[in-house]
């Protein structure tokens, strides 16, 4: 990141959601500024954007409050280095998107010695740990809101916002083409899709993976003709490959480097992580179980600054439990398989929760990358 008079941009994605949403952000930010230099932390989405990535993103993709005290120091270390960098490289703009725990306490750093900040994607505070509104207004000059009625609750507490759309609702189509996603992923047209998604970061595989292919071991016994799929981020596919022969499913389960969207497109049902791939995975009009497990002190902690009965984004934006969650003790084998085969023998339940689905992927459709685009354009000239 050159200082030369261009437009210089940093952001810090620190997962594969936040890549995705902050390639998304790129394609505004670049129609409007074609010349514009981008730098920070980010992944293959980024990339493919010209973002310069001054660390693997993998380094902070980490879950649990246990799990973050472990690589700590590391991430801490990662953090101090990047914000010396940026104030002595000096951007126009930091955007940290989502990683709250991360980007709130560099932004605020950032902000303080009179660098603008972007936050894309509030932290929600709606649904647990809603002491960091006080970080949020310290940390962002604006936040860039995914959900429409995130705006006023930030508004309430004195903080800048903009409903921009979730912009994975513009990429997946209303109504996803089933068949060409088997055909493009290598299943068969006709029998029964089961996708299986144990989530991003290493500390979901470690936790869920198990459990997964365990449950897929158990449907296969009941239902022979089954097809499991599972995308998978390619740094974790040796974890991945170990656990799957440790269950006894290797060969039965396809493996695929990424391709989530694909792999929801083709499927008829869905057991997944809670995060937003559930999201996704509702987008994509499909029925899902949503699983959880994590450290149990981690757990239990979580459990305590819990401000809402669900924890699944669907479940969250459709104010019911329109999908089964199963969490922690609950996210046994038997009963992810016993939910998962629910949603296949239930298909007027399934048309009536496609219905809703499609009604929540309306509400979130808008022209995201302009609209982040018109926010930070007023937020550079304020």
């Amino acid at each position: 990141m050159q200082n030369d008079g261009q437009r210089r941009f940093a952001l810090v994605a620190g997962e594969a959601s936040g890549d995705l949403l902050a390639g998304l952000l790129l394609d505004g930010l670049l129609a409007r500024w074609p010349d514009l230099q981008s730098a920070g932390i980010g992944g293959p989405r980024m990339l493919a954007h010209g973002f310069q990535s001054w660390w693997p993103q993998e380094k902070l993709a980490v879950r649990g409050y246990i799990e973050v005290l472990r690589h700590y120091a590391e991430i801490a270390g990662i953090r101090r280095q990047l914000k010396a960098r940026l104030l002595q490289e000096r951007p126009q703009l930091f955007i940290g998107v989502d990683a709250p725990d991360f980007n709130l306490d560099l932004e605020a750093g950032l902000r303080s010695q009179g660098m603008k900040t972007v936050h894309f994607v509030c932290p929600s505070i709606w649904a647990w740990r809603p002491e960091r509104i006080e970080k949020i207004r310290a940390a962002a000059d604006h936040v860039l809101c995914i959900f429409p009625f995130e705006p006023e609750l930030l508004a309430e507490k004195g903080v800048a916002a903009s409903y921009v759309g979730h912009p994975v609702a513009n990429v997946i189509p209303m109504v996803p083409d089933r068949a060409g996603a088997r055909a493009a992923i290598g299943l068969a047209p006709d029998a029964p899709v089961v996708a299986l998604l144990p989530g991003s970061r290493r500390s979901e595989i470690r936790y869920l993976a198990a459990r997964f292919f365990a449950a897929a071991a158990l449907m296969q016994k009941e239902r022979p003709a089954l097809q499991f799929v599972a995308p998978i981020i390619p740094g974790l596919r040796a974890e991945v490959e170990t656990l799957l022969r440790a269950s006894g499913m290797a060969g039965r389960v396809t493996l695929l480097d990424g391709q989530s969207h694909a792999v929801l497109a083709a499927c008829d049902a869905t057991l997944i992580a809670s995060g937003t791939a559930t999201l996704e995975a509702a987008l994509f009009k499909r029925p899902m179980v949503i699983a959880y497990n994590m450290n149990a002190l981690s757990w239990r902690l979580m459990q305590r600054k819990q401000l809402q009965p669900w924890v699944g984004l669907p479940n969250i934006l459709c104010r019911d439990f329109v999908v089964p969650e199963l969490l922690q003790e609950a996210a046994t084998p038997e009963a992810l398989a016993r939910a998962t085969l629910d949603w296949l023998d239930a298909p007027e339940k399934t048309r009536a929760l496609q219905q809703r689905f499609s009604e929540l992927h309306v509400q979130l459709q808008r022209d995201t990358p302009t609209l982040c685009a018109d926010a930070i354009q007023k937020v550079l000239e304020g």
